[in-house]
């Protein structure tokens, strides 16, 4: 019982990343009006790396006061894997962020956001290089979904790549990296410090790029600060950090599963709260990915037959 209650409230987590997302990618569109895609993204984590040092800090406090004094030889390893997840969680995201922040210039809204989401492909397939077991149901709603994204995404019923997408799909594998490094060190240290770590290490190599490739104009920061505010705070401080939590104990093809539905999520948010209408095509596509979900939720009923 507390295995599938813990299984259910990570999903939960992963589930609500998928809508703040969803609803983040608007936020990116609009911030590249103004500033360049390293700018963006080395304010946008930096601001989420300051959003979460409260909590570190909080939480350090707390931990230090009921650790054993002999705990000290223990704590140093503990310390080198957490910097070691943060600093690679941190290139990965680098990598991942900018290859989407550029692609989205050379695309379509729909396409980048078919493409970026082939991470729930590339996570399965990577995984079996690992030794990631992947159960049937799993590929069955992986090409489920994969379905019903086409279905959501490519509106216009076609699909030829173009420069964007193929940064797109380099973005995919990036995500890819990423969601397969929080897999491997997310149950060995702590979420919310790997978290920040990662945003901070993500901020640094976006600002370096930044200072070499682009002008930065502080006039136009200021007329990006709404959208670089809900990017930094929500989408990175809020949502990547809820990943790495809800990721722990979950495997990962069906953590990409989750996180695959803020594609379903930005369409529902355009159709609650902007009045954006919602075709036939889309509402099938939701339907599939919704349907996909719930495949990879139901127990595996020879285990259940087992206990029973």
């Amino acid at each position: 019982m507390n295995t599938v209650s813990h299984k259910y409230r990570q999903s939960a987590l992963l589930l609500l990343t998928a809508a703040i997302w969803g609803s983040a990618f608007v936020a990116q569109k609009t911030g590249m009006d103004y500033v360049g895609p390293f700018t963006f993204n080395a304010a946008r984590n930096l601001l989420g790396g300051l959003t979460l040092l409260p909590s570190v800090v909080f939480f350090s406090s707390c931990k230090k006061r009921t650790l054993p004094p002999d705990a000290s030889s223990e704590n140093v390893t503990q310390q080198k894997t957490l910097w070691a997840g943060g600093i690679l969680c941190g290139i990965a995201l680098f990598v991942a962020s900018t290859l989407q922040q550029v692609g989205i210039q050379y695309t379509t809204v729909g396409k980048a956001g078919f493409i970026t989401s082939l991470y729930i492909v590339l996570v399965p397939v990577c995984g079996l290089f690992l030794r990631k077991r992947v159960q049937p149901k799993v590929w069955l709603a992986v090409l489920i979904a994969v379905a019903g994204l086409y279905l959501l995404c490519m509106t216009d019923g076609s699909f030829s790549l173009q420069k964007g997408d193929f940064l797109v799909l380099a973005c995919a594998l990036g995500f890819t990296v990423h969601i397969l490094v929080i897999d491997h060190f997310s149950p060995l240290v702590s979420g919310i410090k790997m978290s920040c770590i990662q945003f901070f290490t993500c901020s640094i190599l976006s600002a370096v790029c930044m200072v070499l490739f682009e002008t930065v104009n502080f006039s136009d920061l200021l007329h990006a600060w709404m959208p670089i505010l809900y990017a930094g705070i929500l989408s990175s401080g809020v949502g990547y950090t809820l990943q790495i939590i809800g990721q722990k104990g979950l495997n990962p093809a069906t953590a990409s599963l989750l996180m695959s539905l803020e594609s379903v999520f930005s369409v529902l948010a355009g159709w609650i709260l902007l009045h954006q209408a919602l075709s036939a095509r889309e509402l099938s596509g939701c339907i599939l990915m919704f349907a996909a979900i719930v495949l990879v939720q139901l127990p595996n009923f020879h285990k259940a037959n087992a206990v029973s």
